[in-house]
């Protein structure tokens, strides 16, 4: 059974730092794309930024510079490091298997304060 579980999240000044981390098992995490998404108040599913099992990355343009996508996968374990953050990454995060939103986990709330 595939399980991902996000954590890391809290509030957050503008222009600051976070770490989220996701936890996966039930899968072959290092052969597998990883991806983070979130959904801001409001708006629709948006695709963050994924990772290959051999660590190449994409990055949305709204986060490109800012946030980086990285994973261990000894561990079987992927990260978003958010830095510079601005109010309007507020959202609800999810980390997800594969390039879909099919098997992802409940998420965790990332709030930005001005």
């Amino acid at each position: 059974e595939v399980r991902l579980v996000e954590s890391g999240g809290g509030l957050v000044q503008a222009g600051g730092s976070l770490r989220l981390s996701c936890a996966a098992s039930g899968f072959t995490f290092g052969a597998t794309y990883m991806t983070w998404f979130r959904q801001r108040p409001g708006k629709g599913l948006e695709k963050v930024a994924n990772i290959s099992p051999s660590g190449n990355t994409f990055y949305g343009e709204d986060v490109k510079g800012r946030f980086a996508v990285s994973r261990d996968n000894t561990k079987s374990m992927m990260y978003l490091n958010l830095n510079s953050v601005k109010t309007e990454d507020t959202a609800m995060y999810y980390c997800a298997k594969g390039t879909g939103f099919t098997d992802r986990g409940p998420g965790t709330q990332v709030t930005v304060t001005p």
